[in-house]
């Protein structure tokens, strides 16, 4: 459906846009960790970023284009790259022991380059952000129903 769409309003839009700029600033906030910090993502890491990256073009031709069927093309990398960041932290944080982990060549998934607080850490910061932007896709959803 195009702009003129009866389902579109503009509390969904702004949903969408929110959920752009999370997801914006997710990415440029690991480009800046990777590239001008010079922290070396684990694998786990890559993988968060495998899913975050394209959010950004999603949401951002859901702008430009509105189409009632962006759940259905974010869902599955939200989730995906929301249960990575839920394991993630679980691993940083001790709850499941290092033996589990897949990071087994380069930079160890529990690896703490920042820790803001005493507590937020990089893979805390991409579980906000996945978290934000599902709460962002479901109240989206449930606009347009």
């Amino acid at each position: 459906m195009g702009l003129d769409s009866p389902n579109r309003s503009n509390s969904n839009l702004t949903y969408v846009f929110f959920a752009f700029i999370v997801s914006l600033v997710a990415t440029l906030g690991s480009l800046f960790f990777s590239e001008i910090m010079h922290f070396v993502p684990c694998s786990l890491c890559w993988y968060q970023r495998i899913f975050m990256y394209p959010l950004v073009l999603i949401f951002l031709i859901n702008l430009l284009f509105p189409d009632d069927k962006l759940f259905k093309y974010a869902i599955l990398l939200v989730v995906f790259g929301w249960i990575i960041s839920i394991y993630h932290n679980l691993l940083m944080f001790g709850i499941i022991p290092e033996n589990l982990s897949p990071c087994v060549q380069g930079v160890p998934c529990s690896v703490d380059y920042l820790n803001w607080l005493g507590f937020i850490t990089i893979p805390l910061l991409s579980f906000f952000a996945y978290t934000l932007i599902l709460i962002l896709l479901v109240k989206t959803k449930k606009e347009l129903n």
